[in-house]
């Protein structure tokens, strides 16, 4: 067991893989860039930290499109039921929301990442901060450390160095190109589970800019999103970016929804009716539709003088009300990335065909999810199957070749 395992990234994948190799006996080093590990982990669970999803397996593994049959295997081995025993095991205890996300009883990330913590260091991981990942050197790995630039050999390395979003707190995709100068193939990144920009109307969002539209329903869900001075974000939105950022990408693209889920359109056509023709558009639209504030003054945003007069034009709106978008917002900001390397490169323990001894898991792969714990736990879940790969990799005694692959 005299075996140099790298993990080069210290995030929930970079942390299950160590935890899996050094439960097996093996000692493993993780290298983090930042000053601490976990950080866009501690930043999620500022909210509350959504670990998983509670639905039946089928469904969860549903909600990953087209990467649905690379992610399988990993997701079945350790899925929803199992990343609640691992936080148990722990001793964070969860419990189902009422939209059946999964949550630490004590909401945040700190307390389960500190008892993960003291996990690794019993079973003898090694965590070194501050050592960046600066590509390689014929078959070694280059890290920037505090004491200069060091070039170290491994038997085995587990790359898990995420997607694009959130730079600040590690994910920068710098890997990209000292991955691609080794013939890797790697999916551009695009921002998922992102807001999108609006041409606003300057006396609208000096009114709203900031507000809640709650109780609305798009795409057949049901929920909530925000209007920001730049356009549109929150969790209703983000749940249909991937196929408003991919139409954006082939012409114009529309948000659109029910502002008044709880009345049919006859209804509402009957009710908005009813009001005296000399009340004022806000009277009626308050009296008529049950609609006031930011409602309201979407609708008058979005429709014509015409079809604010006539009651069966306006309650079309209303129920199927269209935003333009302009681009999707910057994948800085974006909660997640879409892209990454291709499954193509990899076999199905995720080791790198054209590396071989170097594996990678989680938002490094071309995969995206929407939010609801379905990032984290495919995260959790790729970072084990690496993690089993790279032990099984050291057990046969293979290692990394010095120039293969280049």
């Amino acid at each position: 067991m005299d075996k140099r395992i790298a993990i080069i990234g210290g995030g929930p994948a970079g942390l299950m893989a160590a935890e899996v190799i050094s439960a097996a006996g093996y000692a493993v080093t993780v290298y983090e860039g930042m000053p601490t590990v976990g950080r866009k982990f501690l930043m999620a669970g500022k909210s509350g930290l959504n670990l998983t999803h509670a639905e039946p397996m089928d469904n969860f593994l549903g909600r990953f499109g087209e990467a649905r049959g690379r992610l399988e295997p990993a997701l079945r081995a350790f899925g929803n039921e199992q990343v609640r025993a691992w936080a148990a095991g722990l001793g964070v205890e969860t419990f189902v929301g009422s939209s059946s996300r999964v949550f630490p009883k004590a909401m945040k990330g700190s307390p389960l990442l500190r008892s993960w913590l003291k996990r690794l260091a019993e079973q003898g991981v090694e965590i070194l901060t501050r050592h960046r990942w600066r590509g390689f050197d014929g078959g070694g790995f280059v890290f920037e450390t505090p004491a200069g630039d060091k070039c170290e050999t491994f038997d085995a390395v587990v790359l898990v160095l995420g997607g694009a979003s959130w730079p600040r707190l590690g994910s920068d995709a710098g890997w990209v190109r000292w991955l691609e100068g080794r013939g890797i193939g790697v999916e551009k990144f695009r921002p998922a589970n992102c807001g999108f920009d609006v041409k606003w109307r300057e006396h609208f969002i000096e009114r709203f800019a900031g507000a809640p539209v709650k109780s609305v329903t798009a795409d057949g869900q049901s929920g909530e999103f925000v209007i920001s001075r730049h356009g549109i974000e929150g969790s209703l939105v983000y749940a249909q970016s991937a196929r408003l950022r991919d139409a954006l990408e082939c012409g114009p693209a529309t948000f659109v929804m029910d502002l008044a889920p709880g009345r049919t359109l006859a209804r509402l056509e009957q009710d908005l009716a009813r009001q005296p023709a000399k009340a004022s558009f806000s009277n009626r639209m308050r009296k008529g539709a049950g609609l006031d504030g930011v409602k309201a003054g979407l609708v008058r945003e979005f429709t014509s003088e015409a079809e604010r007069g006539e009651a069966r034009a306006l309650a079309r709106a209303i129920k199927a009300l269209a935003i333009p978008l302009v681009a999707p917002r910057p994948i800085a900001e974006a909660i997640s990335a879409a892209g990454g390397i291709r499954w193509s490169e990899v076999d199905p323990h995720l080791m790198l065909s054209r590396l071989p001894g170097v594996f990678v898991a989680g938002e490094m792969l071309d995969w995206e999810a929407p939010t609801g714990g379905y990032l984290l736990t495919a995260c959790l879940a790729t970072g084990r199957l690496a993690g089993a790969g790279a032990l099984a990799h050291v057990k046969s005694a293979a290692t990394v070749p010095s120039e293969k692959g280049r």
